[in-house]
């Protein structure tokens, strides 16, 4: 499993940009098609709203990719 360390600049970070942001997509829409598909959890529990908001201390993975926000 890969563990990919986030640092969060702002209160909170949309999960489409941060999929873009880590690398794991080129674009926002993509992210929004990647979370669309079902592939992204967050903190264990499938996501399906493409903007949710990612904080401080939430784990968000897709497929064996783990993304820790701090």
């Amino acid at each position: 499993m890969q563990k990919i360390d986030f640092d969060l600049t702002s209160e909170f970070v949309e999960v489409n940009q941060l999929l873009k942001l880590v690398g794991l997509v080129d674009s926002g829409g993509a992210g929004k098609n990647m979370v669309a598909s079902g592939v992204v959890s967050v903190d264990g529990k499938q996501e399906l709203r493409k903007t949710a908001k990612i904080r401080s201390g939430q784990t968000v993975s897709v497929g064996d990719i783990q993304i820790r926000v701090q």
